[in-house]
């Protein structure tokens, strides 16, 4: 599992190094690097892709809740939340990025905190200490990005966690691709760093 999720971790790095890049009017990735960020996507689906074992190791700890679990009338898509951003300072919603601290440091929306992977249960636990002091009704908005919504094993998790705990005002941002596709390409604005 620490390989799967290195890999990971480093295959979202690359593409979203790559997209930044590409946003930006430059390539930043270009021939061996795009080779490697390919060939690391390969290994990870024939090795983890699918498997009934990796399944079963996310359905055992808890964790394996699918994004497609997220009633679709808690869905906010990505030019709704970028509005809210822009127009209403004061009700800003609490935005937690429940994936990959590697994703998060290398581009992540701005003002959004880092919770943890939601696919881990120290990513939910984590989660569960940064929203101790809001309040039930706070709007709270979650994303992940590491890869297309219907294979994410973080969003699902991160979401129920909220509304066992009694949260009742939680959205999860749809992003049909990934970050760097559906946030970053379309040129919403990010921060990088910690």
């Amino acid at each position: 599992m620490a390989v799967k999720s290195f890999a990971s971790d480093l295959l979202c790095l690359l593409y979203v190094q790559w997209k930044i890049g590409d946003s930006r009017g430059g390539r930043m990735l270009e021939g061996m690097y795009r080779r490697v960020a390919y060939g690391l996507l390969v290994v990870l689906m024939l090795t983890f892709g699918g498997t009934s074992t990796a399944r079963a190791q996310l359905s055992a700890d808890g964790t394996g809740q699918s994004a497609f679990s997220i009633p679709q009338s808690q869905l906010i898509q990505t030019d709704i939340l970028d509005s809210m951003l822009q127009k209403q300072p004061k009700a800003r919603p609490v935005i937690f990025q429940v994936g990959s601290h590697l994703m998060y440091s290398q581009a992540h929306i701005p003002g959004s905190i880092y919770a943890g992977p939601g696919s881990q249960a120290s990513g939910l636990t984590l989660l569960a200490s940064k929203v101790k002091t809001l309040q039930k009704s706070q709007l709270i908005i979650l994303y992940c990005g590491c890869c297309p919504w219907s294979h994410c094993p973080n969003i699902g998790p991160a979401f129920k966690r909220l509304h066992d705990l009694g949260f009742t005002n939680v959205k999860a941002l749809y992003l049909a691709n990934n970050f760097g596709d559906d946030w970053v390409g379309k040129g919403y604005r990010v921060e990088q760093g910690n």
